[in-house]
């Protein structure tokens, strides 16, 4: 009986090695598929200390009085599957005041000018870089990306914009304006002066 159950232990001991082995290498497959996944679902993350103007600079403030030099803006960009979310996080803005804030399509410089017009999903076929789209039909929150804020008493603020979208290119930069966005015909996209520009390496 002690034998009979000995060999039973062993062999129960055996098989359960084969499983564990199959399981492994199975799991292994998954872990390799899953860690794909998440890679490819990795957000994209720009993010920098607001100061003036340099070839290198990540975040260049055109106008000190509002955008202070010291002021940061955290810009996390994540698309997965068919759908985009950009958040927008930033600190040390002036307190209790409205920003316009767009994803623009060329890279920061150094004037405001130099990121070009609004991202585009659908790009406005009767616009160009100067002047920009005003056609809400194009220069809307759903074909754009818009991440207005207004800052708290400390002067941090955060945004969100989802689209049902992917980039069909990446945006260069991320645009501050001194005003919330309007929307009339004519009038669609404009906010204000550029006030600060953050790069967005893609």
């Amino acid at each position: 009986m002690r034998r009979s159950a000995a060999l039973v232990l062993v062999a129960t001991s055996l098989l359960a090695a084969g499983c564990g082995g199959a399981s492994r290498e199975d799991g292994g497959s998954q872990e390799e598929s899953a860690s794909a996944a998440v890679e490819a679902a990795q957000p994209m993350v720009a993010e920098g200390t607001f100061g003036s103007y340099s070839p290198t600079s990540v975040a260049v403030t055109y106008d000190p009085s509002l955008v202070p030099p010291g002021a940061t803006a955290r810009l996390t960009i994540a698309e997965i599957a068919d759908a985009t979310t950009v958040t927008l996080d930033v600190g040390g803005m002036k307190p209790d005041r409205t920003y316009g804030a767009h994803l623009h399509t060329k890279p920061c410089g150094a004037t405001g000018t130099a990121a070009g017009p609004h991202y585009q999903h659908r790009p406005d076929p009767a616009a160009s870089a100067s002047p920009p789209s005003v056609n809400p039909t194009y220069a809307n929150p759903q074909n754009e990306v818009w991440l207005d804020f207004t800052t708290d008493s400390q002067g941090t603020g955060i945004s969100k914009s989802t689209q049902p979208w992917r980039f069909t290119t990446k945006p260069q930069s991320l645009i501050i304006h001194a005003q919330k966005t309007q929307t009339a015909p004519g009038k669609a996209g404009i906010a204000g002066p550029r006030l600060a520009c953050l790069t967005v390496k893609g």
